[in-house]
C-alpha cells in the first residue's frame, strides 16, 4: 500500500488518481508545450508537411474552380485521400521518434517520477517517498547499459507511453483537427 493511499501498486484506481494529479499539477500541459515549440523545426514534421502540401496541390489541380465549387465537400475529399494514403501515420510516427522521444528519459520521466512521490509520501520532503533514491542512484546514468541516449533500452513504461501518444495523434488526425 502507498503512502496515505491505500491502494496497491498497479491498482487500476490509484493509476487514474495519479493521472490526475499529474493533470492538475500541469504535467500534460507542459510537455504538450515542450513537444510543440519545436516540432515545426524537424525534419520529420517538415517533409510530413512538404509531402501533404504535393498531395493537395496535385489534387487540386485536377479541379477547376468555379464559384459553385462546394469548398466544404473537397476539403472532406482531400483529407479522406490524405487519410487513406498512409503518409500522416508514417509520418507520426517519425515526428513522435525525432520530438517526444529524446525528452521521455532526461526530461518528461524525473518530472513524472517527483510528482509521483510527492503524491504517494506528501509532507516527506523531496526524494523521501515510496520510489526514493539513494545518492548512488542518483548519480547513475537512466539506462540500464550505457549513458548514451541513443543506447537506451525503452522499458515497457516508456513504449506504452509513446504508443499512447501516437494512438491520440492517430485520434485526432482522423478527427480532422491535425489537418
Amino acid at each position: 500500500l502507498f503512502g496515505g493511499v491505500g491502494l496497491p501498486p498497479g491498482d487500476p484506481q490509484l493509476v487514474s488518481m495519479i493521472v490526475n494529479h499529474l493533470k492538475t499539477q500541469g504535467l500534460f500541459d507542459q510537455f504538450r508545450r515542450e513537444c510543440l515549440a519545436d516540432v515545426d523545426t524537424k525534419p520529420a514534421y517538415l517533409n510530413l508537411k512538404q509531402r501533404v502540401d504535393n498531395f493537395v496541390s496535385n489534387h487540386l489541380s485536377n479541379h477547376t474552380w468555379s464559384p459553385h465549387l462546394n469548398k466544404n465537400q473537397l476539403r472532406n475529399n482531400i483529407r479522406q485521400l490524405v487519410l487513406q494514403s498512409g503518409m500522416l501515420e508514417q509520418g507520426v510516427d517519425r515526428i513522435v521518434a525525432q520530438v517526444v522521444d529524446p525528452k521521455i528519459n532526461h526530461i518528461f520521466r524525473p518530472q513524472v517520477e517527483r510528482v509521483v512521490r510527492e503524491f504517494l509520501s506528501p509532507g516527506k520532503e523531496e526524494g523521501g517517498g515510496v520510489l526514493e533514491q539513494t545518492e548512488e542512484e542518483k548519480d547513475k546514468p537512466i539506462s540500464k547499459t550505457s549513458s548514451k541516449p541513443s543506447e537506451e533500452k525503452p522499458d515497457e513504461e516508456v513504449l506504452k507511453s509513446k504508443n499512447q501518444a501516437k494512438q491520440k495523434a492517430k485520434e485526432r488526425i482522423k478527427e480532422g483537427k491535425l489537418l
